[in-house]
């Protein structure tokens, strides 16, 4: 079992930044692909960005590649959700997730999931 607690979301005004931290506990945090999904109010969940265990591999949403910076630290079992130059469409709830499997993960169907945390972003 792996448990995962977002933090970091609020309210802040387009073009603006926060970074996003998902705190992971349990079963060798380490050994696991941990991704972040959002779901914007009334839409599905979408893929944001996942980074891998141990080589630190990333992947991104072309979307918000550029914009967004997945990082982690194994020290701390943390990893964060660097996002700049925010819009109002990145408003949604965002998820991190958990995996062995990456390709798994990407496609949402992660064995582990956190609460979410609330973006909001003003025009």
């Amino acid at each position: 079992q792996v448990q995962l607690v977002e933090s970091g979301g609020g309210l802040v005004q387009a073009g603006g930044s926060l970074r996003l931290s998902c705190a992971a506990s349990g079963r060798t945090p380490s050994n696991y692909v941990i991704g972040w999904f959002r779901q914007p109010p009334g839409k599905e969940r979408e893929f944001v960005a996942t980074i891998s265990g141990n080589t630190n591999s990333t992947s991104y949403e072309a979307s918000i590649k550029g914009r967004f910076t997945i990082s982690r630290d194994n020290t701390k079992n943390t990893v964060y959700l660097q996002m700049n130059s925010l819009k109002a469409d990145d408003t949604a709830v965002y998820y991190c997730a958990a995996d062995t499997q990456g390709v798994r993960l990407r496609i949402g169907r992660g064995d582990y999931w956190g609460q979410g945390t609330q973006v909001t972003v003003s025009s």
